[in-house]
């Protein structure tokens, strides 16, 4: 799975007002849904719905988990943690895929059983009613963060919508499902219904997990975005190559070093002006950037950098 690039153009406070914001609103969802959704489930003691219950309750924990993390990755960097805070919205993520697959075992043991014995549902219409109010608020929950992620591109946003948008799905399929038992008289149907929301559940656990190991393990950004960042470091002429170039998202934040190929006869103080230009336009694109650039005499460079020398597999740009 490629690495979410991140998203250019907002400084890390910029970034941190809008996660704030979704991730408020997606604690206040997760909470309502768990709401009414008890006491929908209490009335009808649809399995379905109980499935869909007890995935809003982790939705909740989830979301309250993202809701701190992303606070406290938009924190600047100190004395202990000299690179950012960034890697707090990853291990939210990685919560977020536990709760998820712990909820899909649940919501099957609890489908199987519900296979052996089926029982007939109670106030259907009050489940169904139910069931749409989520979907509805599901959905806007989703189209809103999709806007965030635009342009923050947290990978911490990213897996909660991620969880959402299952949930969207798993909403859909025991709407379905209790709509169909009650109106067709055939018990199974909330069961299965039940089944394939555990089984949407862990394809998204799956996919939020990983995408926040590609942040924990220093995964390169996309193609694209490096391209634009040697892109960006090589529009002076006086700078011939750019190589070593290798990056990491981190949060908010993105960190990118590499090496710069310049005249040998330019002065330290000439080829210090052409690296500081060549940060000040990448920031330009990247605000959230920590940037290292090593000016390297072009044709006179020795071979340096031990386990990351140019014979390494970070090499090519």
């Amino acid at each position: 799975m490629a690495m979410t690039a991140p998203a250019p153009g907002l400084s890390p406070a910029e970034t941190a007002v809008l996660t704030r914001r979704i991730t408020m609103m997606s604690v206040a969802t997760a909470a309502t849904l768990s709401a009414i959704k008890l006491a929908a489930w209490l009335a009808s003691d649809s399995t379905a719905l109980l499935a869909s219950m007890a995935d809003s309750i982790l939705d909740l924990v989830a979301s309250l988990a993202t809701f701190w993390a992303v606070r406290y990755a938009a924190e600047p960097p100190d004395a202990e943690h000299r690179f950012g805070h960034g890697k707090a919205e990853a291990f939210a993520s990685l919560m977020q895929a536990g709760l998820v697959f712990a909820s899909a075992a649940l919501i099957a043991r609890e489908a199987v059983g519900d296979f052996v014995g089926p029982h007939p549902l109670r106030q259907e219409g009050w489940a169904i009613a139910v069931m749409v109010v989520s979907t509805g608020l599901t959905a806007l929950l989703i189209s809103a963060q999709t806007r965030v992620l635009k342009q923050t591109s947290s990978v911490a946003v990213s897996g909660d919508r991620a969880h959402y948008a299952s949930d969207l799905a798993s909403n859909i399929i025991a709407l379905i499902g209790i709509a169909a038992s009650a109106w067709l008289g055939v018990n199974g149907l909330d069961a299965g219904a039940a089944l394939a929301v555990a089984a949407l559940l862990l394809w998204g656990a799956i996919g939020v997990f990983r995408e926040a190991s590609n942040q924990l393990m220093d995964r390169e950004l996309p193609d694209e975005a490096r391209a634009r960042i040697v892109g960006l470091a090589t529009s002076d002429p006086r700078v011939t190559d750019v190589h070593q170039l290798r990056t990491r998202a981190s949060g908010p934040y993105v960190h990118m070093q590499m090496h710069m190929d310049l005249d040998p006869e330019l002065t330290l103080e000439a080829a210090h002006e052409v690296v500081v230009a060549a940060e000040k336009r990448i920031l330009e694109a990247f605000p959230a950037a920590d940037i290292i650039i090593h000016a390297d005499p072009r044709g006179r460079a020795e071979p340096h950098g031990g386990a990351f020398a140019e014979d390494g597999a970070g090499t090519s740009q």
